[in-house]
């Protein structure tokens, strides 16, 4: 973003003092300093052995924006518009440092998150511990060289980062997963398959207690079978019993 201000507002000022009629308070305006400081600056007080600079020849300034000024002494200069258009640089995105008398527990933060937040992407562990996308991969695929010794720990208790920080990677991640919910239309919750009371059918006695009936059946039949067993077993005796009186 480009500033309003001179590039060297000290050296601007002394020029516009030396080679110009505006006025302290429009100097100051322009260049971003005290009036006082611009009044010290023509006596000689302050600046002492400062080459004015000319803002016309590096193109912050126009003779007719400089005119219109001298003027009309309450009128505000305003600081002319490049015409080369600087672009921006982005600053690459290095990886975290870690020191070196911690860089071997590394390992075991990465095991533990990705055993208590296996929703966290590459590049957020990445984030967290400063660690390499293939050293995340060996530890998921158990082809890590030191795996049998590997012991899950809190990366924070390890101190390679912020309690603040893994709560905001884990909040994220979080919302990522919902949103990737929602735009496949599965149910974020057990309840939200639920059918609203509206759209169920509404279920005749029949329907619903049918299976009563149905298992009401075998035990009347069972009770049936009991008194009939009863009954053969009674027949039985009374038999035995005349067929002793007779052979007496």
């Amino acid at each position: 973003m480009m500033s309003d201000k001179p590039l060297m507002p000290k050296a601007t000022a002394v020029w516009l003092v030396d080679n110009t009629s505006l006025t302290f308070e429009q100097i100051a305006d322009f260049c971003g300093l005290h009036e006082l400081e611009v009044k010290g600056i023509a006596d000689g007080q302050v600046a002492q052995g400062i080459k004015g600079m000319d803002p016309i020849s590096t193109g912050q300034l126009t003779r007719e924006e400089i005119a219109k000024a001298q003027e009309d002494p309450g009128y505000r200069m305003k600081l002319a518009k490049s015409r080369v258009q600087v672009p921006e640089t982005k600053t690459k995105r290095r990886p975290k440092y870690t020191p070196v008398s911690r860089r071997h527990d590394r390992p075991n933060a990465i095991y533990w998150l990705l055993r208590n937040h296996p929703e966290l992407r590459d590049s957020q562990i990445m984030r967290l511990v400063g660690t390499t996308k293939p050293t995340i991969q060996s530890i998921r695929d158990r082809t890590h060289w030191n795996m049998p010794n590997l012991q899950p720990q809190d990366p924070v208790t390890l101190g390679l980062c912020k309690q603040m920080d893994l709560d905001a990677e884990v909040q994220k991640a979080a919302k990522r997963a919902e949103a990737e919910k929602v735009e496949t239309g599965a149910p974020a919750s057990p309840d939200a398959s639920l059918k609203p009371i509206e759209d169920t059918p509404a279920q005749s006695e029949q329907s619903v207690f049918g299976s009563v009936e149905s298992e009401a059946k075998p035990a009347e039949a069972e009770e049936e079978d009991a008194e009939e067993l009863a009954e053969r077993a009674f027949a039985n005796f009374e038999s035995g019993e005349t067929a002793e009186d007779e052979s007496r």
